[in-house]
């Protein structure tokens, strides 16, 4: 990184983060039960012990920000590298069957494996991302599969394929909800749309160990994105094995995006929009702009969370489709922009 690019990179960091901290801000003081900044800041602090505004804190709004944060923060990061995976700048993990794949295998633990473990909900939380991560390894192996040609990964054919597999994943999840009873279907609705309603700190918990564990991974392994995007024989010509650094970074984004659709269902456009308001703003080396596109990606989920909770108050929109509104646009604005090009 050029001495000449450190400025606008720290300028870049200490913006997205700035706005993080302003969604915070706003998630905790506002809502249905309005809270001035003193009040926030008397509870978080300890300063004076206020019953109803400690419970609507630190039970409702913080895991929720938490949740929020994390699952944007992980789709952000998995969004950039699948990109460069499949030097598709389409591409993003549900078209790659992440989501799907993740979400058909939550469904399935749900409805036939949640009534045999203890009722408390500990042991279910803490397995669902595990059933998560193998139906979201599963669909992305028979994607590759299905992708590959004499050359190797068909990045055109790649995003049909995904697309194709992706709804097939969905059919079933959508066949295994209708078989649950009417509580179970309830929830598993809600849930597939993305959603923050049910967020709370054993959900962080769940989360948290993930990304711990899967990001270092993805920002040491930059260099090697970078040669992704310029294909397979790049890489090879420089002595990385394709297939173990591929499969090595998949499975973090696997298990990023899983994690958190296991808790919150399925937030779709985020990994694709802020990987690309990353490269505007930081330039195409990952070794900026992939710490920025998780960064964004967390500025996201809490801006649609936001707006979901509160425009729409009392009722709550989730922000899965908050999200969907907003990127649908931003997807159809991308492909006419690379017909042009084209």
């Amino acid at each position: 990184m050029g001495s000449s690019s450190l400025p606008r990179y720290s300028i870049v960091i200490f913006g997205c983060s700035l706005f993080i901290v302003l969604f915070i801000i706003l998630g905790l003081t506002m809502g249905e039960m309005g809270l001035s900044l003193r009040e926030v800041l008397n509870s978080l602090l300890r300063l004076s012990a206020h019953r109803e505004n400690d419970l609507v804190i630190f039970q409702f709004r913080l895991p929720r920000i938490a949740l929020g944060a994390l699952l944007g923060f992980g789709l952000g990061l998995t969004g950039s590298a699948v990109q460069s995976l499949t030097r598709n700048g389409l591409a993003d993990p549900g078209i790659l069957g992440i989501n799907a794949g993740a979400g058909m295998f939550v469904v399935i633990f749900m409805l036939l494996l949640k009534d045999l473990l203890p009722p408390s909900g500990t042991a279910q939380v803490m397995l669902m991302p595990l059933f998560g991560m193998t139906g979201g390894l599963l669909a992305s192996a028979l994607i590759f599969l299905l992708s590959r040609d004499r050359d190797g990964i068909n990045p055109q054919k790649l995003l049909l394929v995904g697309i194709a597999v992706s709804s097939g994943f969905s059919a079933v999840t959508l066949y295994a909800s209708l078989k649950m009873n009417p509580n179970d279907f309830e929830r598993a609705a809600a849930w597939l749309s993305g959603n923050l309603n049910s967020a709370n700190w054993l959900f962080v918990a769940s989360v948290l160990p993930w990304t711990l564990l899967l990001t270092p991974l993805l920002l040491s392994k930059t260099r090697t994105l970078d040669l992704f995007r310029m294909g397979d024989s790049s890489v090879v010509s420089l002595g990385v094995p394709v297939r173990r650094e591929r499969g090595l970074l998949l499975l973090a984004s696997v298990g990023l995006v899983s994690s958190g659709v296991a808790v919150a269902g399925s937030i779709g456009f985020v990994g694709l929009i802020a990987p690309h308001m990353a490269v505007r703003l930081t330039g195409l080396t990952h070794r900026r702009s992939l710490l920025v596109s998780g960064l964004l990606g967390a500025a996201l989920v809490l801006a649609g969370d936001f707006i979901g909770r509160t425009i729409f108050s009392p009722a709550q929109l989730p922000v899965g489709i908050v999200l969907s509104v907003i990127g649908a646009p931003y997807f159809v604005w991308l492909l006419a922009s690379r017909r042009r090009r084209t």
